[in-house]
This record gives C-alpha cells, sequence and structure tokens, in this order.
C-alpha cells in the first residue's frame, strides 16, 4: 500500500511578519466554483456603494481668505506648492498648499486683479493684471537681495525676472504710497508695465486677461482697447500689439498661449468669438462665432490642438483648432454661465466652475482609457459634482500639478480644496489595497451597464436650486425637439431636416 503526503515548503506555509495574513490555498477549478458572474455581480454591487460611501472630495478651506471675491487664479507649472490669487480688493496673496495657510497678502492693484500667471522658470516668477491698467511681477519666493541697487536679479531660465527698475525710470510718475512701501518687501513688485497712452486710446485702459509664453520669457494681455499685446519683462512697451481683430472693436476677455505651438495664441471677446492668431506674421488666423459669448478658454497640455471653452449657454465645447466651424464635444449639466475651465496635468479631464455654486468635472476619454473612473463616460455628462452649503458663484478653478486635488475660488472670499477623486485615500496605499482599488474599478466598469449598479455609481445630490432648474431644462428641452420634429413633419418633404445639436453651436466663422 503507497500513501502519498502532502508536502509544501516553509515559505509558502509562515508569514513574513506577525502582523501578514496568513497564506491560503486555493483551488482554482472552475467546477469547484460554481455561479461566477452572480458571484462577480455581487461584488460589482458592493464596490459601487462603497465607493459611495466613502466619497468625501472636500479636503478644507485655505485659511486666511480674501476680504471680498475671489476672482483668479495661478498655480505653477513647475512647483508644486506656489498658488496665488486675485481679489476684486485688489489683493494678490500667496499660499502654501501644504500646511493650507497664506504665506503673504500683497497690496497688488488698486482695482480688481482681473489675471495671474507664472513665469515658465523654477524661480516663483508670476505676474498679475489688474483693472487699474497695470501689470505687475511679483517673486512668490522671497528674495533676500531685492533692493540692492539695480543689478539683474534674474535672466529668462529663471522664471523670466526682470531688471529692477531705476528710481529715475517710467514708473516715478506712478509711484504711490503703496508703491513705496511694496518696494522694500521681497516679494516684489519687481518690475511694473503699462500700456502707452495715446490721444486715440482712452485715458485709462484696462486689462482682462493674462497668459505666459510655455517656453519663452514673454507673456500676453488682454486689454480694454479691444486688442492683444505681447511683451518682453525687459521691456516697458510692448513688442508687438494685435489691433482691429477681423474688423471688430469689442473687448477681448481671454488670451493663451498654446502649449506646443510657440506662435499661436488663442482669445475669447464679446462679440461671441474665439479667434487664434500667429505671432510670427503679426496677423489673425480663423474666427469662429458662437451664439452666445464666451468666459474662458484653456489649451489642452496633452493634446494641444484642442481647447475647451466656457460659455454663457451653459454648457462647456471643447474645439479642434484644425476645425472650428464645429465643436468636437459638448459638456452639459451646469444650470447657472460656466465661469471657469481647467485642465488636468493629464489632459484626460477638465473641471469647470460655474455660476450655479457647483463644480463639475468631465472626462473627455471613453470608460477604460487612463481617465476611466466608476460612472463615467465621454457622453458630455460630468463624472462627478462638487459643492457645499457656502460656497457661491464659482470664479476660478485649476487643478495641482500632481492631478490630485482641484483648487476653486469663489465670490464668497474663500478658496477651497477638493480631491480629484471624491473617494480617493488621502496618503500612501499599500500594495494590497492598490489592488484591491482597481479589482473593485474593474467590476464596476464591467458591470456598469446593470441598471443597480448604475443608478448607485451615478447618484449624487445636489442643490435644490439646482435640481429644479434642471428638471425645468429637461422640459424645455424636450419641448424644442418636439416642436422641431412638427415642423419637419408638416412641411414639404426636402424642405426642412433635423440639425443635430454640434451643428447649431456655431453661428458663423471668420477667416
Amino acid at each position: 500500500m503507497k500513501v502519498k503526503a502532502l508536502s509544501r515548503s516553509q515559505s509558502s506555509t509562515t508569514r513574513s511578519t506577525p502582523s501578514d495574513l496568513r497564506p491560503l490555498h486555493k483551488n482554482l477549478n472552475p467546477s469547484s466554483h460554481p455561479l461566477p458572474r452572480a458571484r462577480e455581480y455581487t461584488r460589482a454591487l458592493t464596490a459601487a456603494k462603497l465607493d459611495r460611501m466613502f466619497a468625501n472630495p472636500f479636503v478644507g478651506e485655505l485659511k486666511g481668505g480674501h476680504v471680498d471675491g475671489v476672482n483668479c487664479l495661478a498655480v505653477c507649472r513647475t512647483n508644486l506648492l506656489p498658488v496665488v490669487s486675485g481679489g476684486v480688493d485688489g489683493t494678490v496673496r500667496i499660499w502654501d498648499l501644504q500646511s493650507r495657510s497664506m504665506v503673504k497678502s500683497l497690496e497688488a492693484h488698486s482695482r480688481c486683479v482681473s489675471g495671474l500667471v507664472f513665469g515658465n522658470g523654477i524661480g516663483g516668477t508670476f505676474y498679475s493684471c489688474g483693472e487699474d491698467g497695470l501689470v505687475k511681477a511679483w517673486s512668490s519666493f522671497p528674495k533676500s537681495d531685492y533692493g540692492k541697487g539695480d543689478e539683474e536679479i534674474g535672466d529668462e531660465d529663471n522664471g523670466g525676472y526682470a531688471r529692477k527698475p531705476k528710481a529715475n525710470g517710467a514708473r516715478r510718475s506712478h509711484k504711490s504710497s503703496i508703491h513705496n512701501e511694496q518696494e522694500s518687501s521681497p516679494y516684489g513688485p519687481i518690475n511694473t508695465y503699462r500700456l502707452p497712452v495715446t490721444r486715440s486710446s482712452h485715458n485709462s485702459l484696462s486689462f482682462h486677461s493674462i497668459d505666459h509664453h510655455w517656453s519663452f520669457s514673454q507673456f500676453a494681455t488682454a486689454s480694454s482697447d479691444s486688442a492683444i499685446h505681447l511683451w518682453d519683462p525687459n521691456r516697458s512697451n510692448p513688442v508687438t500689439s494685435f489691433t482691429n481683430l477681423w474688423g471688430s472693436d469689442d473687448t477681448v476677455t481671454t488670451v493663451r498661449y498654446n502649449p506646443a505651438e510657440s506662435d499661436l495664441i488663442a482669445h475669447c471677446s464679446n462679440d461671441r468669438g474665439i479667434g487664434l492668431h500667429d505671432t510670427r506674421t503679426a496677423s489673425a488666423l480663423s474666427k469662429t462665432i458662437l451664439g452666445m459669448k464666451s468666459n474662458c478658454l484653456e489649451w489642452n497640455p496633452m493634446e494641444p490642438y484642442i481647447f475647451v471653452v466656457g460659455n454663457e449657454d451653459y454648457n462647456a465645447y471643447t474645439f479642434d483648432m484644425r476645425k472650428l466651424n464645429r465643436p468636437t464635444g459638448i459638456y452639459k449639466g451646469h444650470v447657472g454661465a460656466v465661469m471657469s475651465v481647467g485642465w488636468s496635468p493629464t489632459g484626460t479631464e477638465f473641471v469647470t466652475g460655474s455660476y450655479d455654486t457647483t463644480l463639475r468635472i468631465f472626462n473627455v476619454r471613453k470608460e477604460g482609457g487612463t481617465a476611466s473612473h466608476i460612472g463615467s463616460s465621454s457622453t458630455g455628462v460630468a463624472r462627478d459634482i462638487y459643492h457645499t452649503k457656502r460656497m457661491q458663484r464659482v470664479f476660478c478653478t485649476a487643478y495641482t500639478s500632481d492631478h490630485k486635488f482641484i483648487l476653486s475660488g469663489s465670490d464668497d472670499t474663500n478658496l477651497r480644496l477638493w480631491k480629484a477623486r471624491s473617494s480617493e485615500k488621502i496618503g500612501q496605499l499599500s500594495a494590497r489595497e492598490e489592488s484591491s482599488l482597481r479589482y473593485r474599478s474593474a467590476l464596476v466598469q464591467k458591470y456598469a451597464h446593470l441598471p443597480e449598479v448604475k443608478r448607485i455609481a451615478k447618484s449624487r445630490r445636489v442643490p435644490k436650486f439646482v435640481k429644479k432648474q434642471t428638471q425645468m431644462a429637461m422640459l424645455q428641452k424636450e419641448k424644442r425637439r418636439r416642436k422641431e420634429g412638427n415642423v419637419v413633419k408638416h412641411s414639404k418633404p426636402g424642405t426642412k431636416s433635423f440639425t443635430d445639436e454640434k451643428g447649431k453651436v456655431v453661428v458663423k466663422t471668420v477667416d
């Protein structure tokens, strides 16, 4: 009689540390595990419930907020920590995200701060523009050598620092008690820029937007004289000016450099237009007119031929710069004007802030890509909605450089920090936790088409006002669709036809 004994190695049965789980041996024979689909469905349902149970996106507010509404926000492209915000009261505040506290408050402008942007270097230089007609350069890190005379503080590779202006220069006529106080500050202003006043221009010009070049030491501004100006930090006057844009005298409200094409600029104007410029030839390329005005514009950092605009018609639109006569995507859900948009550093999603006091996050890729998330899709519906009881109209939004957090500034003077993934754990995850999260996410995506999983994964609580306005918008949309159907039905065959929604966005294009 032969007896076969089971033999296992000691490493397969012994724990490496007392805190480890005891190793278990599983029988992988399918006949020993009946009904696998039913068990997987139950796990997917549980995973969807756990995701909503642990959803807590709000991290906290930044301590020491503004005394008036937050109008603009800038995040450094080369560093995680520096964040600056501008208020309606003319102050610029520097923040430390690690401690969520204010580092310095600067009396930057006598009127509303309309734009902020960081330089492309590692020195922490940022620029602010305001409705008082001034552009100022600042340093987010204090410089101990500031104020030693007319010496060079930095160069193009160190954030685009300009030379400290001389006492008898063009700034003498614009000094004030605030400026004198700021000159002794290690944060700046490093330099001040102003448009030259001519007979044809207004006595007081104001700036509405500012953006810095992604590669060179150069920045662009949009002003109230219906023009776009290109500046060199080492010069007091604009290098190039775009005036009489396509024969329109409407004010340019937003200007943005393309991340890849170094000579391409996009802008939004009050005549409902979106235009492209070539800085090499100082000429306008193309322009498209939408049904309503666009409030904001941002380029995709990873796919630089795509940009998104936030419109007054409550929607956000993505465009391909090679074909401006039709949007590539329509992103809905807001019940108020979209005031700001911000791309994720990965280029797979963007966040919008609206007049309806909510934030919405939209994916631009289908499920299964790098931007996949529970219940998400590329159909133009937000994958998540963020709001609080006290948050008012949102004027500025931005992702942090690590793609993990979102910043928002609103009319209630507060800056808030949110998680980009509402149920994501803050801190380092163990290997078992990462594996479990990936498995749960894959299960929910696999069974997302089933009604119960879909209902749980997509359920969101919204303010009562937003819910009522959404229901009203759905009724109005149904009425318009029924009316269009009746017109086509009762018209002469071939004279009327249905128009797709993307075809209704653009009114006309101008070359």
